[in-house]
């Protein structure tokens, strides 16, 4: 995260956020309405639920299991590939080589799924994710040819379905660095290295609330949110978003830091908790 809570100070880092939105906002969704009825556990929601618990070896077995069981589960691949940026995510920041493998192992598993159902848009939200987490450790050049494949398979997964929330939480963060990356900074780029990803906060905003919208109980889009309307210098409404976050249950350890990061937040605004 960079070192002020409401912008991004390096062009290096744009595609930082990223790497957390795959374990924030979309492992971790649960139901926001009560069960209608009981029903039996399949193994995928027992693995599921491992997952979210950050039990990887245990999920793995179970994913893995029911691969041999069915090769040709389209969902299967993608849900490997979540497992794959989650682990990778849970390695050490100084073990750079021990991610990696994780996350090409991951774009490995989404693309598969895509390749055995393309109509998928879990396999194009996953592969951009998988993609995401591998270029914040490598090149600026290399990043920004990434960028535009991240783009294209976020665009694809919301062609296939506009309620795909990782897809839509992944554009979110997208558009909101892309909306900090300057004029200077795109002449820059533009001239020296490429086309630099476009976006602004208007279409950032768009995207979280419409997450938002679909699971009210994910932490992560009421912080990004609010961030961007304090850029927009719309405090009020980014202390109305924030209040909201903090009355909603931390699913993992990263929800935590961000309900501190908007108590801070919120003190500096003398509007706080």
């Amino acid at each position: 995260m960079a070192s002020t809570p409401n912008r991004i100070s390096s062009f290096s880092g744009w595609l930082y956020p990223f790497i957390a939105v795959a374990l924030i906002a979309l492992i971790s969704s649960v139901p926001s309405g009560p069960l209608k009825k009981e029903r039996t556990d399949t193994p995928l929601d027992l693995a599921d639920k491992e997952l979210r618990e950050m039990n990887f070896p245990k999920a793995d077995s179970i994913y893995s299991a029911e691969l041999h069981k069915n090769p040709g589960n389209a969902e299967l691949y993608w849900k490997l590939a979540r497992l794959q940026v989650s682990i990778g995510e849970s390695v050490s920041s100084e073990n750079t080589d021990t991610g990696l493998l994780h996350y090409r192992k991951a774009a490995e598993y989404a693309r598969t799924s895509i390749s055995m159902d393309s109509t998928s848009s879990k396999g194009h939200s996953w592969l951009a994710a998988s993609l995401g987490v591998m270029a914040d450790k490598i090149g600026n050049k290399e990043k920004l040819k990434r960028a535009n494949e991240i783009k294209r398979e976020l665009d694809t997964a919301l062609r296939l379905n506009p309620n795909d929330e990782t897809a839509l939480s992944l554009i979110g963060s997208y558009y909101r660095e892309a909306a900090n990356i300057g004029w200077f900074k795109r002449v820059v780029a533009n001239t020296f290295i490429g086309d630099v990803p476009k976006g602004n906060y208007e279409l950032a905003e768009k995207a979280f609330r419409k997450a938002i919208a679909l699971d009210p109980q994910i932490i992560r889009n009421y912080h990004e949110l609010a961030l961007i309307c304090i850029e927009k210098d719309n405090r009020e409404e980014a202390v109305r978003l924030m209040k909201i976050a903090l009355e909603k249950p931390a699913l993992i350890a990263s929800d935590r830091r961000r309900l501190e990061e908007m108590r801070k937040l919120l003190k500096k605004y003398s509007l706080g908790q």
